[in-house]
């Protein structure tokens, strides 16, 4: 490796970041050839830190639930329910129960190599490390227990240990999933206005998400109304989502009007769709 490519590496591993144009300083005769041959040197580097940290760190109790299997389908279906027509639904779930993927020693390297993004496979390798207390890449590392793209929901061993009735991370990934991913992708007609599984405001991602992790949790956990008012006053008593995407007095006031509707799922999106524009006439 000369002194460019190694340059290239350090930078990537430290930042995420990579000459994702033209790869200079790459083997090959065409720029094809040279994204290809520097992406996979980019990623060999990610998996070798990886490894080196991981074989440095303390394994955490977490990891004993690395082979865990979660039933997704059972897990996602009150949300689709809630939010997808019945002849739709099937459909949905399909995708949903192969979206989960757990960061663990038997998936990583894959994860690593065959993510479409390096920027992705950075941060994925980061959550990675933080599941194992080793050292992040980075200072900078995004504090992640869970990403998605596209229609993949990529989820840290985290998730078997976190002791909070309220948060569930793997219901929050796969809401991102329907406004990631196309209809027509998964089988399901499309139209110009009907392009997404879900229509989400740009802005209202992550009150979506948070409100869907929220109120599956409060539906999960409070089988009577007066529980589900109860596990309510919690989240707005303490329980908040410490993100500054989302404004925490339109977040409880989205949760307090799900918990009273007959179909709650569907007044969060209603909360969260775009502002629809007046026809011209």
């Amino acid at each position: 490796m000369n002194a460019l490519q190694q340059t290239e590496v350090d930078r990537f591993l430290t930042s995420g970041s990579h000459d994702d144009m033209l790869f200079q300083g790459w083997p090959g005769d065409s720029l094809m050839d040279r994204a290809k041959n520097g992406t996979s040197a980019l990623r060999g580097a990610l998996i070798s830190a990886v490894s080196n940290r991981v074989g440095q760190a303390v394994v955490p109790a977490c990891q004993a639930y690395s082979g865990t299997v979660i039933n997704t389908r059972a897990k996602f279906s009150p949300m689709v329910r809630g939010l997808f027509s019945q002849n739709e639904q099937a459909t949905i779930l399909d995708t949903l129960e192969r979206s989960v993927v757990f960061l663990t020693p038997a998936t990583i390297d894959t994860v690593l190599r065959k993510t479409p993004w390096l920027n992705t496979a950075w941060n994925l390798a980061n959550i990675y490390l933080t599941s194992w207390n080793a050292e992040p890449l980075s200072d900078n590392a995004l504090d992640l227990v869970g990403l998605s793209e596209e229609t993949t929901c990529y989820v840290s061993t985290k998730y078997f240990s976190n002791n909070n009735p309220l948060e569930d991370y793997v219901i929050h990934e796969a809401a991102h999933i329907f406004h990631n991913c196309k209809r027509e992708r998964i089988g399901l007609p499309g139209t110009r206005r009907r392009e997404w599984l879900l229509e989400i405001d740009f802005a209202k991602r992550e009150t979506f998400a948070y409100s869907c992790e929220a109120y599956s949790q409060i539906l999960e956990h409070g089988k009577t109304r007066s529980a589900r008012d109860r596990l309510l006053s919690e989240i707005v008593e303490g329980l908040m989502p410490s993100d500054e995407r989302v404004e925490a007095d339109e977040y409880v006031d989205i949760l307090r009007e799900a918990v009273t509707a007959r179909n709650g799922w569907k007044r969060i999106l209603e909360r969260c769709s775009p502002s629809k524009q007046p026809r011209r006439m």
